[in-house]
């Protein structure tokens, strides 16, 4: 059986076992050198990241790798925190009460539209690597959030006699899921071939709560999330890598296939689907890489109505033997045909076996921020 097949067999397996019309939370995008390249990490990570992005990726170089990050991605909808800024700022007591009410029903209008929305999702953790011949091992102690804000409550404007009020709610949702990962990967035939995969102890802690919106008052956000319930649940990924020149690789990764269960606020179940995410990375030069991930499935998010299935573009250029690496991308919700590319860049510097990296990017037109840093040795 050639390489090629083995990787469609693997591929075969790891879908066979998705329940149908399995939903996930969104793909967080963990590290910065995967952050500047638009989101792309699956058929690239060979570090110990991998054990978030692909754990076959372990056993792809022979390294030992320890590092430290934390990074944050903030989507804004339909400028929905230019017209909370604005609510914010609102005068009650304006004199002109005419030109009050129409500017208070336009800040209504403005948060009250459909698909107003944010998200925000997050990563810390600490991340290592070792192996053993063709064997790797990985180990992460980690926090992956998720989480989203939605009007629950539509603003209204009311006048009563000469003063203006607005007033309405909207809701919070999110999910840490607190984890300790343990990976193990094999290459086999050069490095042709890697499987990989990871166990995961996982303390979920959901949150559901809200934050009222009233014109001329501050909106409180972070400390109305609610107080977190917390479970526990195990958790399995499994992912491939097929290498078939020097140049080419392909990766593939099914994260959270056993579809871990968490206790929801209220009652109920908060349950994780399987996510699965393709990735293919070229080396024109062995200083370049140019890379591609897509996910196959459509992810939820914490906001209903949003769905996420993201297209990820980057590339990297290494100056010196690393001493400098230069990346750029963009990245692209499938699911919403209104949102543009998004921009990313970053930048890596090493000396000798320490490296510092940095990413992030930018919508400038929903203005949505996400930016990542990272600390490693690698030996």
């Amino acid at each position: 059986m050639s390489y090629l097949r083995l990787l469609r067999t693997a591929a075969i397996l790891i879908l066979s076992v998705l329940p149908a019309q399995a939903l996930a939370v969104e793909f967080v995008t963990v590290g910065p050198r995967a952050m500047g390249m638009g989101g792309a990490g699956v058929a690239v990570t060979t570090d110990s990241l991998a054990t978030y992005w692909n754990p076959a990726g372990l056993a792809m170089t022979q390294t030992v790798d320890i590092r430290i990050l934390g990074g944050a991605q903030v989507i804004d909808r339909l400028g929905i925190a230019d017209a909370v800024h604005d609510l914010e700022k609102f005068n009650p007591n304006d004199p002109n009460t005419a030109a009050n009410l129409a500017k208070a029903q336009d800040i209504a209008n403005r948060i009250n539209r459909p698909g107003a929305t944010v998200s925000l999702n997050g990563s810390a953790g600490l991340y290592i690597k070792g192996h053993l011949g063709e064997h790797a091992f990985g180990l992460n102690v980690s926090d992956v959030a998720t989480g989203g804000g939605f009007v629950s409550t539509p603003i209204t404007a009311t006048q009563n006699g000469s003063n203006v009020s607005l007033a309405g709610a909207m809701a919070l949702r999110g999910l840490e899921a607190r984890q300790v990962a343990f990976s193990y990967a094999h290459a086999f035939a050069d490095k042709t071939f890697s499987f990989g995969v990871t166990g995961k102890i996982i303390q979920g802690a959901a949150y559901s709560g809200s934050t009222t919106l009233t014109g001329g008052t501050d909106v409180s956000v972070t400390d109305n999330f609610g107080k977190s319930t917390l479970s526990t649940a195990f958790g399995i990924d499994m992912g491939a890598i097929y290498r078939p020149s020097s140049w080419l690789r392909f990766g593939v990764v099914a994260k959270d296939i056993n579809q871990p269960t968490f206790n929801a606020p209220g009652g109920g179940e908060l349950k994780l689907g399987p996510q699965v995410r393709g990735g293919v990375a070229v080396n024109p030069y062995s200083s370049l890489t140019v890379t591609a991930d897509v996910d196959a499935t459509a992810n939820k998010t914490f906001v209903p109505g949003v769905k996420s299935q993201v297209l990820s573009l980057g590339a990297e250029q290494t100056v010196l033997s690393e001493f400098l690496s230069f990346r750029l991308g963009a990245f692209k919700n499938m699911k919403d045909a209104n949102t543009p590319f998004t921009p990313t860049a970053g930048l890596g510097l090493r000396i000798f076996a320490f490296r510092m990296d940095v990413g992030g990017g930018y919508d400038f037109r929903e203005k949505g921020a996400l930016g990542s840093l990272s600390l490693s040795l690698t030996f």
